[in-house]
């Protein structure tokens, strides 16, 4: 039966790192406020007048090279991203220009931070039934230029960091090998408006008005909006469950699981959730501490680091979950 596996994987983060030292001077808050409630240290942000599309080339570029093929090999791109280079045409587009693979076909995958696992699924149908061979999955986020850095939007611009991450998805036949083994995907949009951005309501005509002034954002609706609890509540329900979906799936135990990379929205989220499932700390990748929340960046940089670390080893059973706004969540089982 031929499967998918994940063949390479990238990342690329910024160069300038913003330590939350940095933030305190912007804002009411401390190293220490921020810590405690989220775990992280720092971010990297990307410089102005830098869009999504063009972190994603290196990140993508990596990850051919690390599956040993090149670009001209790759049928079909999926582009996850939260913060697109333009409303429309899709990043997926201007991703593959910069990449020169005209002809090859893209698609825009708009479920935030669970992105790319919708992505990895997606891929993992395709391959299987041999429309495409070759998929390339891109999670990338630009944040940093649309936060609000005052005492007001506190509570969500420091969560959130920019960067990239790519995977090479092809086939195998060895189900024995690297493979992805299950992917369990859910969302429940009757909790859409916890976690939003508003600006560009389509409602409107045009989409920036406001009291009756075309081209005035109401201050409530230029920033993304967040209820922290009911996300926080939410996320640490829908991974768990969808955790313990993936293991019934495989007829598996927590046990078995050698290395948990959840999407990093807060550090204590993933804590809380490897406790309920019952994988123990050592098992679980954070690497929101130096690089923030960065979406449907997450997970793939996430494998890159664990990676770089030695934490992740060929023949490993490898859990990923994530929730995002929407609501959206999901997991899947990858041996690596």
């Amino acid at each position: 039966m031929l499967r998918s596996r994940i063949s390479g994987i990238g990342m690329y983060v910024p160069e300038e790192v913003v330590r939350n030292e940095d933030l305190a001077s912007l804002m009411d808050t401390s190293d220490e406020w921020i810590v405690q409630r989220t775990g992280i240290r720092e971010r990297r942000f990307a410089p102005a007048g830098v869009c999504t599309s063009e972190i994603a080339v290196p990140a993508a570029q990596a990850a051919l090279a690390d599956a040993g093929i090149s670009s001209a090999d790759v049928d079909l791109v999926l582009f996850a991203t939260l913060s697109p280079d333009f409303h429309f045409p899709g990043t997926g587009c201007t991703f593959q220009a910069r990449m020169g693979m005209p002809g090859v076909p893209v698609m825009d995958i708009r479920n935030q931070c669970t992105g790319f696992l919708y992505a990895l699924a997606t891929a993992d149908a395709f391959v299987r039934i041999g429309t495409y061979r070759t998929v390339l999955v891109v999670g990338a986020e630009i944040h940093s230029h649309a936060m609000d850095f005052s005492t007001t939007g506190r509570d969500v611009a420091v969560l959130f960091g920019d960067g990239a991450g790519a995977a090479v998805v092809t086939p195998t036949l060895d189900t024995g090998g690297p493979r992805v083994r299950s992917v369990h995907l859910h969302a429940d949009g009757r909790h859409a408006d916890a976690l939003r951005l508003r600006v560009w309501d389509i409602s409107r005509k045009p989409y920036l008005q406001h009291e009756g002034q075309v081209g005035v954002v109401p201050p409530e609706e230029r920033w993304p909006e967040m209820n922290g609890r009911e996300v926080f509540r939410h996320a640490v329900e829908g991974m768990t469950a969808a955790l313990h979906e993936m293991l019934e799936a495989n007829a598996l135990t927590a046990a078995d699981i050698d290395l948990f990379v959840p999407h990093q929205a807060n550090m204590r989220i993933s804590e809380l959730v490897a406790r309920r499932v019952g994988i123990p700390p050592d098992k679980v990748v954070h690497s929101i501490v130096d690089y923030g929340n960065t979406t449907a960046a997450s997970i793939p940089m996430g494998l890159c680091l664990a990676r770089e670390q030695g934490r992740l080893r060929p023949g490993m059973r490898v859990a990923l979950a994530a929730f995002g706004s929407g609501f959206t969540w999901g997991s899947a089982l990858v041996v690596w």
